[in-house]
């Protein structure tokens, strides 16, 4: 009987999500950001989780610890593409001192969905960076999960996908 009622829930929420979806124009105008809003959710909710997320991207090409550890939920679970997951202590040293050093990072084909206390955001993130060193561009599907915590979107969850290869 739980599996049906939680099965319920999933199935009720994903309709009010799909069903919410609008359009609007991000600050620079040159990309869309679509946004699925519910009953609870507030512009003023949507654009600040709009702005932890452009903070976070921020912080990823130039970290700094309390920056870092300001942005992400004490609950932080943190998942790369390569299926490594990391905590917050983790994923702020790693910015810090790990082998990656970010140039850009920018999130295309961005989506939000608010309800109540959390958020679910979708992009692509598209980065420019250096691997121990080396060059290497960056171009994976993200999850992320904020909830605002007294008064603060902070990162609770980010699970990063390989995308598919274009067809050629």
């Amino acid at each position: 009987m739980r599996n049906v009622k939680n099965s319920f829930v999933l199935i009720a929420l994903l309709a009010v999500v799909a069903c919410g979806q609008t359009e609007s124009t991000s600050q620079t105008g040159a990309d869309t950001t679509a946004v699925a809003a519910t009953a609870t959710a507030t512009p003023e909710d949507e654009q600040a989780v709009a702005t932890a997320v452009d903070s976070l991207n921020k912080s990823i090409v130039n970290p700094e610890k309390s920056r870092l550890e300001n942005i992400a939920s004490d609950a932080l679970s943190y998942g790369h593409s390569g299926g490594k997951v990391q905590n917050k202590a983790e994923f702020v040293d790693d910015l810090i001192n790990g082998p990656f050093d970010f140039q850009s990072v920018d999130a295309a084909d961005q989506t939000i969905a608010v309800s109540g206390d959390n958020a679910i955001v979708r992009h692509t993130f598209i980065a420019k960076a250096t691997n121990a060193g080396a060059p290497t561009d960056i171009k994976i599907g993200i999850l992320l999960v904020l909830r605002k915590e007294n008064g603060d979107w902070k990162l609770l969850a980010r699970q990063a996908f390989k995308l598919p290869d274009p067809v050629k």
